[in-house]
């Protein structure tokens, strides 16, 4: 698979491309040929002309005819029968809403790869168009609410009076949710987000929004970083926060969505009835049935004064960003592909898997899901805290306490009578030795690492007593001073290397991100 066609989108209204300049080039390093049609990034705003100088063929027809195919949205079924067969399909298929899709796909004996169903782990997040969509779609979102609201979203004092700020409600903070409750911030809001997921808190806090709970404890948290369908107790005390909300809110934005099922309902009719003439709701969820019951998709509702925006082109109007995104999502997903001039499948690797659909013609079940690694066993119920263990000697440390103080004991007898100062540098040692293993052997093994460093520093200071005792000259004294020289350094190169071992065991290969919390709403 060496040739990649980019055929201009059919859906009316679909503005963006599967490639760009920037992520051509990036694939014709790789020795990749992509042909794109003539067109096909004039909506996004790149001409044909960019694309010639980025390396790509161009073509006046769509380019069906190429080993594998790059599309934004599904194809067609006309579109399945004009790809050649055996080629590999790279698209958002969204099989459920398209039925029929992938078995006419299978019957080309394609190899399909379903953009939707990329894994959502830390190494998958560069190649997660929907990630990548639902955060530009989030910030449109809130543009949209603002040009059709009648108001400020800021607070504004002015010579003929003062408004109060906009009060937001959006409900789901996913990425979507996270990417509206920014912007909505960023242009002055008052912001309140829910989420069936107490994890989301600490991201929405931190973007300046206020966070809702119901009184009713559920967890909300599903498989994939979406949220699960929840108990119809907790629905009903959600509903209620909503209606109270929405008494007091000018905008609702609801994002919604849990993966294999229709989007859930959260703003019924009577809740939309609860907002003030004026106010505005948008579904993000619209292209799924959406979240509010009034929404038309692709339409706008005005029911009592309110305008429901169900908008399914969100992250298509701004076209052009939302264009290199996926397509440099897509140089990603190569990447996961083989090396070389060829595009090639490895069925063990975990994040192509789960996206791939069908392969050479045969349509595969879902990948057996992955057992989550068993909690770590608690300690015994006889054991110390690590604190207690650091405070409380063990009983073999008080064996070597009542040890030492013996060996004290007999040294300073010999002491009695041997020359010079035999004693006051015996007990010197003796106390050393006897201070060094206590303090060593009462710290828990879990500290050791961040002990070494202060053994260095002793050590350190060891080196330098040795080498005074070198320098006096040849005697029992130059000799010990120059093995506690040599010992010290041991100790001090090894403490260093030892603590470079455990800084890699926490090393990640590559630059990883903090993987998003998705649930509750658009990837």
């Amino acid at each position: 698979m060496r040739i990649i066609g980019v055929p201009k989108e059919s859906l009316p209204g679909e503005k963006r491309v599967a490639a760009t300049p920037e992520s051509i080039k990036k694939l014709k390093d790789r020795g990749l040929t992509v042909r794109v049609q003539k067109g096909a990034g004039a909506a996004a705003g790149i001409d044909d002309a960019a694309f010639a100088a980025a390396g790509a063929e161009l073509t006046d027809t769509a380019p069906f005819d190429a080993d594998a195919i790059f599309k934004v949205r599904p194809p067609t079924l006309d579109e399945v029968w004009k790809i050649k067969e055996g080629a590999f399909v790279v698209s958002l298929i969204q099989g459920e809403r398209n039925p029929g899709l992938v078995d006419a796909l299978a019957g080309r004996k394609a190899t399909v790869l379903a953009l939707e169903k990329v894994p959502r782990v830390t190494r998958a997040q560069k190649m997660d168009v929907l990630s990548s969509m639902a955060n530009l779609s989030g910030y449109r979102a809130v543009v949209e609410a603002a040009t059709h609201y009648q108001g400020f979203f800021s607070p504004q004092i002015t010579a003929a009076g003062a408004t109060p700020p906009a009060k937001v409600l959006i409900i789901g903070a996913g990425v979507a949710g996270l990417a509206a409750i920014g912007a909505a911030r960023a242009l002055g809001a008052d912001v309140r987000a829910f989420d069936t997921r107490a994890a989301a808190r600490e991201q929405v806090e931190s973007l300046g929004a206020r966070f809702l709970e119901v009184k009713l404890k559920e967890s909300g948290e599903g498989q994939g970083g979406y949220a699960k369908v929840m108990s119809p107790e907790f629905i009903a005390a959600e509903m209620e926060l909503f209606r109270q909300q929405a008494r007091e809110c000018d905008v609702i934005i609801t994002t919604a969505l849990v993966p294999g099922t229709k989007a859930p309902v959260l703003v019924p009719r009577d809740v939309a009835e609860c907002l003030k003439p004026g106010s505005v709701i948008v579904d993000m969820a619209a292209e799924q049935g959406g979240n509010c019951e009034l929404t038309r998709p692709g339409e706008i509702v005005v029911h009592n004064g309110v305008q429901i925006l169900g908008f399914t082109d969100l992250a298509s109007r701004m076209a052009s960003t939302s264009s290199r995104f996926f397509a440099m999502n897509l140089v990603h997903l190569c990447g996961e592909l083989g090396k070389g001039e060829t595009l090639t499948i490895d069925l063990e690797n975990d994040v192509v898997r789960p996206a791939l659909l069908v392969h050479e013609g045969k349509i595969l079940p879902p990948p057996p899901v992955k057992e989550p690694a068993p909690a770590p066993k608690p300690p015994p119920a006889t054991a110390k805290p690590v604190q207690q263990q650091i405070t409380s000697p063990t009983r073999r440390a008080w064996g070597s306490t009542v040890g030492g103080l013996a060996v004290i004991v007999i040294l300073f007898v010999l002491g009695r009578f041997a020359p010079g100062d035999f004693l006051q540098h015996s007990t010197v040692f003796v106390l050393a030795c006897f201070v060094g293993w206590q303090v060593i052997w009462s710290v828990s093994p879990a500290l050791h690492t961040p002990l070494m460093s202060v053994t260095n520093a002793i050590s350190g200071i060891i080196i330098i007593g040795g080498m005074l005792q070198v320098g006096a000259g040849f005697d029992v004294a130059s000799i010990l001073g120059a093995l506690a020289v040599l010992f010290a350094a041991i100790n001090i190169a090894g403490g260093f290397l030892v603590t470079q071992r455990m800084l890699k065991m926490f090393r990640r290969e590559g630059p990883a991100e903090p993987a998003p919390s998705h649930g509750g709403g658009h990837k």
